[in-house]
């Protein structure tokens, strides 16, 4: 079967996604699974989930040394790009769904897929925020690369700022482990199909 051009290919993208769903078209490379720009979306929010999980650790542990405070700006300037950026995600997401994974994938491994990706979009877009209202209530600046300061949106309170720190770890931890999870499924699955390469060649 040969390759057609885009135009005809999205007038009929929905029918043939449904019927490589349903396992009457065999070969998923004749349809994209994924936009261009939904894997630019996601291989830039993996580079900063991957960035700002050992960062993270550093900074906490405060293993930073002389470099701690540049290490603290980078981790808040990193949080900041998130927040949009996975906004933007979550939305393209909704509007643009991607091909259906094949059929032969279990109803509980779908399910497992689309709890984590919704999972780690939910956790990426609370975790910059809880982050932000942490350094606001201890009145530390948020300094974005550099060029400019965010206002702090939370009343000053060391006490509360530390609490809430507290929760910003372990929903770090979370997303670790999310993305941990998520990485080790793809690559389990590259053996057997596509899926992993649905993200990096469409």
């Amino acid at each position: 079967m040969q390759r057609v051009s885009n135009e005809p290919m999205m007038s009929c993208a929905q029918p043939a996604a449904d019927a490589f769903a349903n396992g009457t078209i065999k070969d998923e490379r004749l349809i994209p699974a994924y936009t261009l720009t939904a894997r630019v979306l996601h291989w830039i929010t993996a580079v900063l989930i991957l960035t700002m999980i050992p960062l993270g650790v550093v900074i906490a542990n405060e293993w930073g040394g002389a470099a701690q405070n540049a290490l603290y700006d980078l981790h808040r300037s990193i949080g900041v790009t998130i927040i949009p950026l996975a906004i933007v995600q979550v939305i393209y997401r909704w509007t643009h769904p991607p091909l259906p994974l094949p059929a032969d994938i279990a109803p509980m491994q779908r399910f497992a897929a689309h709890a984590m990706h919704w999972g780690l979009y939910g956790l990426l877009i609370v975790q910059p925020f809880t982050g932000w209202i942490a350094t606001s209530a201890y009145r530390a600046p948020v300094i974005v690369f550099g060029l400019f300061e965010l206002p702090p949106i939370w009343r000053e309170s060391r006490a509360f700022s530390e609490q809430l720190f507290l929760v910003h770890g372990l929903i770090g931890i979370a997303i670790a482990c999310l993305a941990a999870a998520h990485i080790s499924a793809a690559l389990y699955f590259v053996r057997r199909d596509r899926v992993l390469l649905r993200m990096i060649t469409g």
